[in-house]
């Protein structure tokens, strides 16, 4: 027997692919912008706007106009210094080809250049020329007007004056590449709500936003202006004007097709901004900026009627989502302050004269902060800048927050105590809580730990190969759990309306049996004690009927799940079944339709085949009206079934959201209802 020599490819010099200039931005675009989804087509329009912003924090830029062009490519100008465009001695391009076509160039490595800047890695707007097909950029500067042109990364052509100008500044304009990106469709709406963070977070900047996709010439223009300067008579009538203007463009059918936004207030109006569908204990809201060290730290507070706490944290204008030093800072900080002004205020714990000191918890229950610092160098920690790891930011936030709360408080004795008042409550929420969990775990420990009888389990107990099934109702519940494959698929049926958390302490919650039942299941605690490694299944899928009251449970569980477990979301754990509307049936052959569009595209396509054949279609409003059989094979058989992950983006919009939809307040609720009413499909009611 001859054993064959296995053939290896030779691995030498020649094997070594060297990428020059932008190559690598088009080889792995995954690497400078996250990918080449929607998010990376974005991600385009933020790198270019970076650098005017930066130039608006170096206090030498005062507007930014961006425009969505007619033929899909974006432009971008601000009236900065301009890219300079004399000769840079190290590549013997000039300055702006440098800046357009080298990685790691730009004015941000320097000292001199730029202080505070957002886009400390050079790479940004070099990358946006690498992934576009065509880039032009124009510079205002020295009284002249210069151009040069990029086609994929290349210039074609040298700089050049194309005419005279008074003023300096930069545009940008790029057409992304239809090589690099499947779907090059820009979203006004993300455009438009980053657009705002950036001008809360820069006050004084004025950024405009226009689409000129929008046809109709009656398209109309919304400012925002900065709250703190209007008076109540002012601002009502602004209220109102904001609610006409919804109401023209419903007419219309257009939303606003051009947006400015300009905030003197800063992260203060941010803050009122964030509390709109909300009570504010403490108006106007704290705020403070001090520059400590070289580092220039803002902090603006309110607290509002609400349970939950919405604190964002920005480094330099970039969002931290997993906070950093500056909210570590921050929160040491508040909690001491808060406690040292009840001790010496005297104010008492009801009949225990005690002193009750109050936990971080207790002093964030109900707050909106915003912390935002600008220092010259930033460490970020991980590819993405969540978190910020610089050490020294700790003590400097810390500081001046501790200072300038302890004046406030001092200066203004009648919203300190309301502040109080409302921490001292959520203290004895919190005890209450506390107490109502022991007594369901103690119970549930004396009950030997059972799972809810109306719970149908599943044999495997592996939690990566399970899913539980929340369906509405028993009707429903019966058929899930006779129709299931009970090797991995649990069922838990609920009866009627879950009680809506987004108006509930966690003691009230407990006294509600669905919601108890959902916690045992799910099997992770609730509260201060939550394990996600104990989840009993990796899928928890909704499963409600196609009507408005299935709608509105699947609602409330969403937000059950949104403001205890936020990271069921994170790690994907939660979907929404998609059973079928419509039963299409010709002689013994069922179709399934989920719309209305499929279900005339299936009538047509037998009509067409088969003209004389007789059609029966039947609606299904509810999961009770289909046998175990046919919910198996349309809505839980993993072979064939939809089901729809549910993700959800950690910001102050979605918070927004919930808090619209499911808050006290009535007037928010029914500007979102008209707003969206006519992009509302499939409505049973």
């Amino acid at each position: 027997m001859i054993k064959e020599e296995k053939k290896q490819s030779s691995y030498d010099a020649s094997r070594i692919t060297v990428l020059e200039g932008l190559d690598p931005v088009r080889k792995r675009p995954g690497m400078y912008i996250g990918g080449t989804s929607v998010d990376g087509l974005h991600h385009l329009v933020w790198e270019v706007l970076d650098n005017a912003i930066d130039e608006a924090m170096a206090g030498v830029c005062d507007c930014v106009n961006i425009i969505l062009e007619e033929n899909g490519s974006v432009t971008i100008e601000d009236n900065g210094r301009g890219i300079p465009v004399d000769k840079h001695k190290q590549t013997g391009k000039s300055a702006l080809e440098t800046v357009m076509t080298v990685l790691h160039a730009g004015g941000k490595f320097g000292s001199d250049s730029y202080k505070v800047s957002g886009g400390l890695h050079g790479v940004g707007v070099s990358v946006v020329n690498a992934l576009s097909e065509t880039v032009y950029v124009e510079v205002k500067k020295d009284g002249k007007l210069y151009r040069q042109d990029y086609q994929r990364g290349k210039s074609t052509g040298e700089v050049r004056v194309i005419g005279e100008s008074n003023s300096s500044g930069t545009t940008v304009n790029f057409m992304p590449d239809s090589e690099i990106f499947p779907i090059i469709e820009f979203d006004f709406n993300t455009i438009v709500n980053h657009c705002r963070q950036q001008a809360y977070l820069t006050k004084g900047l004025r950024i405009n936003i226009k689409d000129l996709r929008v046809k109709d010439k009656n398209a109309e223009v919304k400012e925002e202006v900065n709250e703190n300067q209007v008076s109540d008579e002012q601002d009502e009538n602004l209220e109102e004007k904001k609610i006409k203007e919804v109401a023209r463009a419903l007419k219309k059918s257009v939303m606003p097709s051009m947006y400015s936004f300009y905030f003197e207030g800063g992260i203060a109006s941010y803050v009122r901004y964030i509390n709109k569908a909300k009570n504010a204990i403490n108006e106007p809201p704290f705020y403070v900026e001090k520059e400590q060290d070289d580092v220039i730290v803002e902090v603006a507070l309110a607290y509002t009627d609400d349970f939950k706490e919405h604190t964002y944290t920005f480094a330099n204008n970039i969002y931290t989502p997993e906070g950093g030093m500056h909210l570590t800072g921050f929160r040491s900080s508040l909690t001491r302050a808060i406690n040292d002004y009840l001790k010496k205020s005297g104010i008492t714990n009801g009949n225990d004269k005690k002193a009750l000191v109050l936990t971080g918890d207790d002093v964030r229950e109900g707050l909106t902060a915003i912390i935002s610092v600008k220092l010259s160098d930033p460490q970020f920690e991980g590819q993405t800048k969540a978190k910020l790891g610089n050490p020294e930011i700790r003590t400097i936030v810390e500081s001046v927050t501790s200072n300038s709360l302890t004046a406030y408080l001092d200066e203004n004795p009648n919203e300190a105590r309301r502040l109080i008042e409302k921490c001292m409550l959520s203290a004895k929420a919190r005890l209450a809580a506390r107490a109502a969990r022991e007594t369901v775990i103690r119970k549930g420990a004396l009950d030997g730990m059972t799972l809810p009888g109306k719970l149908a389990d599943c044999s495997e107990r592996n939690p990566d190969k399970t899913e539980l099934y929340i369906v509405e109702g028993d009707s429903a519940g019966g058929s899930t759990k006779q129709g299931r494959d009970r090797s991995f698929q649990a069922v838990l049926p609920l009866r009627g309306k879950i009680l809506n958390v987004e108006r509930a302490r966690l003691d009230r919650m407990l006294t509600s049996d669905e919601i108890k039942a959902l916690i045992v299941a799910l099997g992770i605690g609730i509260g201060e004690e939550i394990e996600y490694s104990k989840l009993r299944y990796s899928r928890i899928i909704i499963m409600t009927d196609a009507d408005v009251d299935g709608a509105h449970i699947r609602t409330l569980l969403l937000t059950f799940f949104y403001r205890n477990y936020p990271q069921l979301f994170d790690n994907g754990n939660i979907y929404i079944a998609q059973p079928p509307l419509y039963s299409v049936t010709s002689g013994k052959t069922i179709h399934w339709a989920y719309s209305d569009r499929q279900r005339d595209e299936m009538v047509s396509e037998i009509k067409k085949n088969s003209p004389s054949a007789s059609v029966s279609i039947q609606r299904y409003k509810g999961l009770g009206e289909m046998n175990p059989t046919q919910l198996w094979e349309t809505t839980m058989d993993p072979a064939r079934r939809t089901l729809l992950k549910v993700n959800v983006p950690g910001d102050e919009k979605t918070d927004e959201i919930f808090t619209t939809l499911m808050g006290d307040e009535v007037l928010p609720r029914k500007r979102f209802i008209q707003t969206h009413a006519k992009s509302v499909k499939n409505l049973d009611i």
